[in-house]
């Protein structure tokens, strides 16, 4: 306009456009606290609508009009429907480390594959960080937060339970009722860093071994047939796959030598 060297009544003529306009300037309508509030309230609860944000805010006292704060909320975009992420607690950072003895550490972990005709299966892997035993391969097609503590309550019978369980963030791993049934049995749940699996490399180098000899090596018609081949895995794997960091022991072997040594040393 100036560069013109138009006066602003000649701009406004020339371009049709309302001199008020032009010379518009923004008023400071103070909504900066209001707008923190929202933000924060939005921080702490994701899937706040207007009317909920609103009357939160008249609770803890503080007086604003709701047409005003709409205007607000909607200028936030918050009136647009967001997807919540799931929170999961701030996960310690777990150093792996080797037990000295037996039911000290187990790791569990899920697997997923399908049967020949496209339906899937999960498989619950439980493994014994100490001589890397595989102590239970649960094949299913669901697998919930009950169907884990089934099976934990069943290697409770045979042989006893962990001082720690070391496991991921999967929504059967991290239910109410897990824990609890862990806490009521003096078990510690230890949780890795999301998207960390070098935290739980036991179970991770276990579940290599299990999808290369087992799962990628045959096609499965039903549930049956992966049962009785994962059957016969364990035994072999058990008993018979020597393994480097054992000194070339199978883990039944090495759990043998552990007993033998601490039978000498009484």
């Amino acid at each position: 306009m100036h560069g013109h060297g138009l006066s602003v009544l000649q701009a406004s003529k020339a371009t049709g456009v309302a001199r008020s306009t032009i010379t518009y300037v923004p008023r400071d309508r103070g909504d900066g606290p209001w707008i923190d509030r929202l933000a924060e309230l939005v921080a702490a609860h994701p899937g706040i609508g207007f009317w909920k944000a609103y009357r939160r805010l008249r609770h803890h006292g503080h007086t604003v009009n709701h047409k005003r704060l709409h205007r607000i909320y909607t200028a936030m975009g918050l009136s647009i429907r967001r997807r919540s992420r799931r929170r999961l607690p701030a996960r310690a950072k777990q150093r792996l480390f080797a037990p000295e003895a037996p039911n000290t550490v187990w790791s569990m972990d899920f697997m997923h594959d399908s049967l020949w005709d496209g339906r899937r299966f999960r498989l619950l892997n439980v493994v014994d960080d100490f001589n890397r035993q595989a102590l239970w391969i649960e094949p299913d097609v669901s697998l919930p937060a009950a169907r884990v503590i089934r099976v934990l309550e069943q290697l409770r019978s045979s042989r006893g339970l962990p001082r720690m369980i070391r496991v991921d963030n999967g929504p059967e791993l991290i239910s109410d009722r897990l824990g609890q049934w862990c806490k009521a049995h003096g078990v510690e749940l230890i949780f890795i860093e999301p998207g960390k699996p070098t935290q739980n490399a036991y179970i991770e180098r276990f579940n290599r071994t299990l999808r290369g000899e087992v799962l990628n090596a045959y096609a499965f018609k039903t549930l049956r047939e992966v049962r009785e081949r994962i059957d016969f895995f364990i035994f072999d794997y058990n008993h018979n796959r020597p393994h480097d960091s054992l000194g070339n022991h199978t883990p039944i072997q090495f759990l043998q030598k552990h007993e033998s040594s601490n039978l000498q040393l009484q």
